[in-house]
This record gives structure tokens, C-alpha cells and sequence, in this order.
């Protein structure tokens, strides 16, 4: 057994230089590699993350505008439909008036023809009957003599 500890006492103090370069390297390793590796990796991860970051916030930004100019779109046409009925209302109103205008008008005008027409009847039923006085005595002239008269 002693030879045995022995063998291994003398492959481990072998292995010692081997160990220590072993070690050497792994610290050397986590200096040289690991250590610029992690950094350059946590950079990249932040740049990564801040450029998403900055990608969500533009698309909320411009859901924001879009919401913002479709309102604006909307009040907009609610606008022009509001001041193309006021006008619609307008030309009605402005007709229903050129309309009562005409009436009052040609009301007048029918009123005065009536008039005209009754007047010009009165003095024709007027002339007749003085012609009719005339031709009746002519008649009577002519039918008897004038002695009988």
C-alpha cells in the first residue's frame, strides 16, 4: 500500500506544473477572454434592448399621431358636413323666400288683373247698356212713326 501511495504522491507531484498551468490558464482565460466576451455581449444586449426599446416607443409614437390625425380627420369632416348643411339650409331658406317673394308677386299682379278685368267689365257692361239705350230708341224710331210717339 505504501508503494501505492507512494505511486500516486509521485503522479500528483507530477501533475502539480500541470495543475498550476491548468489553473494559470482558466484565470487567464476569464482576463483575457471571458471578462471582454461578457462586456461586449452586456453592450451588445443593452444596445439590443434600447434599440427595441426605442422601436416600441416610435410605434406607440406614431399610433398616437395616426390616432391623433384620424380625430383630426374626423372633427374635420364633421366640419365640412356641418358647414355644407348650414349652407344646404341656407340656399333652402333663400329659395323658400325667392318663392314666397314670387308669390307675393304674381299674387299682386293676379289681384290686379282681377281688378283690371272687373274695371274694364264695369265700364263694357256700362257702354252697353248706354249703346243699348241708344239702339233701343233707334229701333223704336225706326219701327214707329213719329207721331205715334
Amino acid at each position: 500500500m505504501d508503494q501505492i501511495f507512494n505511486q500516486i504522491g509521485g503522479l500528483v507531484l507530477g501533475a502539480v506544473p500541470t495543475m498550476l498551468l491548468f489553473i494559470f490558464l482558466v484565470v487567464a482565460y476569464g482576463i483575457l477572454v471571458r471578462r471582454p466576451l461578457d462586456r461586449a455581449l452586456a453592450e451588445r444586449r443593452a444596445r439590443t434592448s434600447g434599440a427595441v426599446e426605442k422601436a416600441k416607443d416610435a410605434i406607440s409614437d406614431a399610433e398616437a399621431k395616426t390616432a391623433e390625425y384620424e380625430d383630426r380627420l374626423r372633427k374635420a369632416r364633421a366640419e365640412i358636413f356641418a358647414a355644407r348643411d348650414a349652407r344646404m339650409k341656407q340656399w333652402a331658406a333663400q329659395r323658400e323666400q325667392t318663392l314666397a317673394d314670387a308669390r307675393a308677386t304674381t299674387s299682386q299682379k293676379v289681384l290686379a288683373g282681377k281688378l283690371e278685368i272687373e274695371q274694364g267689365l264695369a265700364d263694357a257692361l256700362r257702354q252697353i247698356e248706354s249703346v243699348g239705350a241708344e239702339l233701343s230708341e233707334q229701333v223704336v224710331r225706326a219701327i214707329l212713326p213719329e207721331a205715334a210717339r
